[in-house]
Protein backbone atom coordinates (compact mmCIF):
# COMPACT_ATOMS: atom_id res chain seq x y z
CA UNK A 1 0.00 0.00 0.00
CA UNK A 2 3.10 2.41 0.64
CA UNK A 3 2.90 4.80 -2.00
CA UNK A 4 -0.49 5.17 -3.47
CA UNK A 5 -2.13 6.43 -0.14
CA UNK A 6 -5.60 6.65 -0.30
CA UNK A 7 -6.08 9.66 1.96
CA UNK A 8 -6.06 12.33 -0.43
CA UNK A 9 -8.36 10.79 -3.09
CA UNK A 10 -10.18 10.76 0.40
CA UNK A 11 -10.14 13.96 0.70
CA UNK A 12 -10.40 14.91 -3.21
CA UNK A 13 -14.45 12.94 -3.05
CA UNK A 14 -15.28 14.79 0.59
CA UNK A 15 -14.42 18.53 -1.25
CA UNK A 16 -16.61 17.15 -4.49
CA UNK A 17 -19.07 15.77 -2.16
CA UNK A 18 -19.87 18.67 0.29
CA UNK A 19 -20.68 20.24 -2.75
CA UNK A 20 -22.90 17.70 -3.54
CA UNK A 21 -24.04 16.82 0.00
CA UNK A 22 -28.01 15.78 -1.35
CA UNK A 23 -26.44 13.02 -3.15
CA UNK A 24 -23.75 11.61 -0.84
CA UNK A 25 -26.72 11.61 1.64
CA UNK A 26 -29.28 9.76 -0.88
CA UNK A 27 -26.51 6.89 -1.93
CA UNK A 28 -25.81 6.30 1.97
CA UNK A 29 -29.44 6.22 2.54
CA UNK A 30 -29.59 3.35 0.33
CA UNK A 31 -26.87 1.80 2.36
CA UNK A 32 -28.61 2.16 5.33
CA UNK A 33 -32.39 0.97 3.92
CA UNK A 34 -30.62 -2.20 2.86
CA UNK A 35 -28.69 -3.06 5.75
CA UNK A 36 -32.26 -2.19 7.79
CA UNK A 37 -33.78 -4.48 5.92
CA UNK A 38 -31.14 -7.38 6.15
CA UNK A 39 -30.69 -7.06 9.71
CA UNK A 40 -33.02 -5.00 11.37
CA UNK A 41 -33.54 -1.01 12.85
CA UNK A 42 -31.33 -1.74 15.63
CA UNK A 43 -27.65 -0.63 15.46
CA UNK A 44 -26.82 -3.02 18.48
CA UNK A 45 -27.77 -6.31 17.01
CA UNK A 46 -27.28 -5.26 13.07
CA UNK A 47 -23.83 -4.89 12.60
CA UNK A 48 -23.90 -4.06 8.92
CA UNK A 49 -25.97 -0.85 9.94
CA UNK A 50 -23.48 0.14 12.94
CA UNK A 51 -20.49 0.07 9.68
CA UNK A 52 -22.83 1.94 7.20
CA UNK A 53 -24.03 4.71 10.36
CA UNK A 54 -20.13 5.25 10.85
CA UNK A 55 -19.41 5.98 7.48
CA UNK A 56 -22.82 8.38 7.68
CA UNK A 57 -21.32 10.32 9.71
CA UNK A 58 -17.55 10.36 8.89
CA UNK A 59 -19.54 11.59 5.89
CA UNK A 60 -21.01 14.69 8.07
CA UNK A 61 -24.64 13.54 7.98
CA UNK A 62 -26.54 14.74 10.90
CA UNK A 63 -28.23 12.25 13.21
CA UNK A 64 -31.61 13.01 12.88
CA UNK A 65 -31.26 12.43 8.89
CA UNK A 66 -29.88 8.92 10.31
CA UNK A 67 -32.71 8.04 11.91
CA UNK A 68 -34.70 9.29 9.55
CA UNK A 69 -33.34 7.10 7.20
CA UNK A 70 -33.29 3.49 9.41
CA UNK A 71 -36.92 4.74 10.32
CA UNK A 72 -38.35 5.07 6.87
CA UNK A 73 -36.67 1.71 6.10
CA UNK A 74 -37.93 -0.07 9.17
CA UNK A 75 -41.72 1.08 7.84
CA UNK A 76 -43.74 0.25 5.27
CA UNK A 77 -43.03 -3.01 3.46
CA UNK A 78 -44.38 -1.12 -0.18
CA UNK A 79 -41.21 0.94 -0.22
CA UNK A 80 -38.53 0.81 -2.68
CA UNK A 81 -36.39 -1.83 -2.55
CA UNK A 82 -32.92 -1.99 -3.79
CA UNK A 83 -30.87 -4.44 -5.52
CA UNK A 84 -26.78 -4.98 -5.04
CA UNK A 85 -25.18 -4.93 -9.01
CA UNK A 86 -21.32 -5.35 -9.86
CA UNK A 87 -19.90 -4.34 -12.93
CA UNK A 88 -16.50 -5.03 -13.79
CA UNK A 89 -14.60 -3.61 -17.03
CA UNK A 90 -12.05 -2.12 -18.44
CA UNK A 91 -11.20 1.55 -18.57
CA UNK A 92 -8.37 3.30 -21.55
CA UNK A 93 -5.47 1.10 -21.56
CA UNK A 94 -6.57 -1.86 -19.76
CA UNK A 95 -7.69 0.13 -16.42
CA UNK A 96 -9.59 -2.44 -14.30
CA UNK A 97 -12.79 -0.52 -13.23
CA UNK A 98 -15.09 -2.51 -10.58
CA UNK A 99 -18.58 -0.61 -9.92
CA UNK A 100 -21.09 -1.09 -7.44
CA UNK A 101 -24.81 -0.14 -7.25
CA UNK A 102 -27.77 -0.24 -5.41
CA UNK A 103 -30.29 0.08 -7.71
CA UNK A 104 -34.47 -0.39 -8.23
CA UNK A 105 -34.32 -0.80 -11.84
CA UNK A 106 -30.98 -2.85 -13.25
CA UNK A 107 -31.79 -2.13 -16.79
CA UNK A 108 -31.21 1.25 -16.25
CA UNK A 109 -28.34 0.91 -14.17
CA UNK A 110 -26.55 -1.38 -16.74
CA UNK A 111 -27.10 0.89 -19.58
CA UNK A 112 -25.90 3.79 -17.68
CA UNK A 113 -22.60 2.36 -16.57
CA UNK A 114 -22.16 0.59 -20.34
CA UNK A 115 -22.69 4.42 -21.45
CA UNK A 116 -20.49 5.75 -19.10
CA UNK A 117 -17.31 2.88 -20.17
CA UNK A 118 -17.95 3.30 -23.96
CA UNK A 119 -18.04 7.45 -23.49
CA UNK A 120 -14.61 7.14 -21.08
CA UNK A 121 -13.46 4.97 -23.99
CA UNK A 122 -13.28 1.51 -22.11
CA UNK A 123 -15.36 -1.34 -21.92
CA UNK A 124 -17.95 -3.29 -19.90
CA UNK A 125 -16.64 -7.16 -19.06
CA UNK A 126 -17.96 -10.44 -17.54
CA UNK A 127 -18.42 -10.79 -14.05
CA UNK A 128 -14.99 -11.65 -12.65
CA UNK A 129 -13.05 -10.35 -15.23
CA UNK A 130 -11.23 -7.79 -12.92
CA UNK A 131 -12.11 -8.34 -9.81
CA UNK A 132 -9.38 -10.94 -9.28
CA UNK A 133 -7.20 -8.08 -9.65
CA UNK A 134 -7.99 -6.90 -5.99
CA UNK A 135 -7.92 -7.75 -2.43
CA UNK A 136 -11.33 -7.36 -0.83
CA UNK A 137 -10.46 -5.68 2.74
CA UNK A 138 -11.60 -3.45 5.09
CA UNK A 139 -9.53 -0.02 4.99
CA UNK A 140 -9.44 2.66 8.17
CA UNK A 141 -8.07 5.56 7.48
CA UNK A 142 -6.56 8.64 10.39
CA UNK A 143 -5.24 11.84 9.40
CA UNK A 144 -2.15 12.40 11.10
CA UNK A 145 -3.36 15.62 12.40
CA UNK A 146 -6.70 14.55 14.02
CA UNK A 147 -5.47 11.77 16.24
CA UNK A 148 -3.77 12.73 19.49
CA UNK A 149 -3.22 9.00 20.43
CA UNK A 150 0.78 7.86 20.21
CA UNK A 151 1.53 6.20 17.07
CA UNK A 152 2.30 2.60 18.96
CA UNK A 153 -0.37 2.59 20.87
CA UNK A 154 -2.65 3.80 18.22
CA UNK A 155 -0.77 0.79 15.99
CA UNK A 156 -1.49 -2.20 18.90
CA UNK A 157 -4.81 -1.21 19.49
CA UNK A 158 -5.57 -1.46 15.91
CA UNK A 159 -3.76 -5.27 16.00
CA UNK A 160 -4.76 -6.37 19.35
CA UNK A 161 -8.54 -5.72 17.90
CA UNK A 162 -7.83 -7.81 14.57
CA UNK A 163 -6.00 -5.37 11.99
CA UNK A 164 -4.04 -7.29 9.37
CA UNK A 165 -1.45 -4.41 8.62
CA UNK A 166 -0.99 -0.83 10.18
CA UNK A 167 1.26 1.88 7.48
CA UNK A 168 2.03 5.21 7.94
CA UNK A 169 1.83 7.55 5.19
CA UNK A 170 3.17 10.83 4.72
CA UNK A 171 -0.22 12.86 6.42
CA UNK A 172 -2.40 9.20 7.28
CA UNK A 173 -2.57 6.39 9.49
CA UNK A 174 -4.10 3.90 6.74
CA UNK A 175 -4.97 0.18 8.82
CA UNK A 176 -6.26 -2.55 6.68
CA UNK A 177 -8.00 -5.47 7.96
CA UNK A 178 -9.89 -8.34 6.62
CA UNK A 179 -13.44 -8.01 5.68
CA UNK A 180 -14.57 -10.19 8.52
CA UNK A 181 -13.08 -8.24 10.87
CA UNK A 182 -13.47 -4.75 10.03
CA UNK A 183 -16.30 -4.32 12.67
CA UNK A 184 -14.73 -5.26 15.53
CA UNK A 185 -11.14 -2.85 15.01
CA UNK A 186 -13.36 -0.26 13.71
CA UNK A 187 -15.34 -0.33 17.02
CA UNK A 188 -12.45 -0.83 18.85
CA UNK A 189 -11.18 2.51 17.62
CA UNK A 190 -14.10 4.53 18.08
CA UNK A 191 -14.42 3.63 21.41
CA UNK A 192 -10.71 4.33 22.02
CA UNK A 193 -12.26 7.89 20.96
CA UNK A 194 -9.71 7.49 17.46
CA UNK A 195 -11.54 10.07 14.65
CA UNK A 196 -11.22 8.21 11.53
CA UNK A 197 -11.41 9.87 8.34
CA UNK A 198 -12.78 7.04 6.06
CA UNK A 199 -13.79 3.58 7.51
CA UNK A 200 -15.15 1.14 4.77
CA UNK A 201 -14.66 -2.42 3.65
CA UNK A 202 -13.46 -1.61 0.07
CA UNK A 203 -11.39 -3.11 -2.95
CA UNK A 204 -7.50 -2.27 -3.08
CA UNK A 205 -5.94 -2.94 -6.20
CA UNK A 206 -2.67 -5.36 -6.66
CA UNK A 207 -1.50 -3.71 -9.06
CA UNK A 208 -1.83 -0.29 -10.69
CA UNK A 209 -1.86 1.00 -13.81
CA UNK A 210 -0.21 4.26 -15.17
CA UNK A 211 -1.85 6.36 -17.94
CA UNK A 212 0.55 8.60 -19.77
CA UNK A 213 -1.00 10.00 -23.00
CA UNK A 214 -2.96 12.72 -22.12
CA UNK A 215 -6.19 11.67 -23.92
CA UNK A 216 -6.48 7.93 -21.82
CA UNK A 217 -6.07 10.44 -18.89
CA UNK A 218 -9.07 12.84 -20.40
CA UNK A 219 -11.07 9.59 -21.15
CA UNK A 220 -10.11 7.82 -17.55
CA UNK A 221 -11.42 11.22 -15.67
CA UNK A 222 -14.83 11.51 -18.16
CA UNK A 223 -15.38 7.62 -17.48
CA UNK A 224 -15.19 8.32 -13.70
CA UNK A 225 -17.22 11.66 -13.35
CA UNK A 226 -19.92 10.00 -15.32
CA UNK A 227 -20.27 7.39 -12.72
CA UNK A 228 -20.00 9.32 -10.32
CA UNK A 229 -22.67 11.47 -11.40
CA UNK A 230 -25.22 8.17 -11.37
CA UNK A 231 -27.26 8.16 -8.39
CA UNK A 232 -27.59 4.58 -8.83
CA UNK A 233 -23.42 4.08 -8.08
CA UNK A 234 -22.47 3.78 -4.97
CA UNK A 235 -18.65 3.00 -5.17
CA UNK A 236 -16.16 2.59 -8.22
CA UNK A 237 -12.85 0.97 -8.36
CA UNK A 238 -9.78 1.30 -10.28
CA UNK A 239 -6.38 0.53 -10.08
CA UNK A 240 -4.97 3.37 -12.03
CA UNK A 241 -2.10 5.24 -10.70
CA UNK A 242 -2.98 8.95 -10.32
Amino acid sequence: MSGHSKFANIKHKKEKNDAAKGKIFTMLGREIAVAVKAGGPDPANNGKLRDVIAKAKSNNMPNDTIERSIKKASGASDDVNYESVTYEGYGPNGVAVIVEALTDNRNRTSANVRNAFTKGNGNMGTSGCVSFMFDKKGLIVIDKEEVEMDEDELMMTAIDAGAEDFVAEEDSFEITTSPDDFSAVREALESAGVPMASAEVTMIPQTYTALTSEEDIKKMNKLLDLLDDDDDVQNVYHNWDE
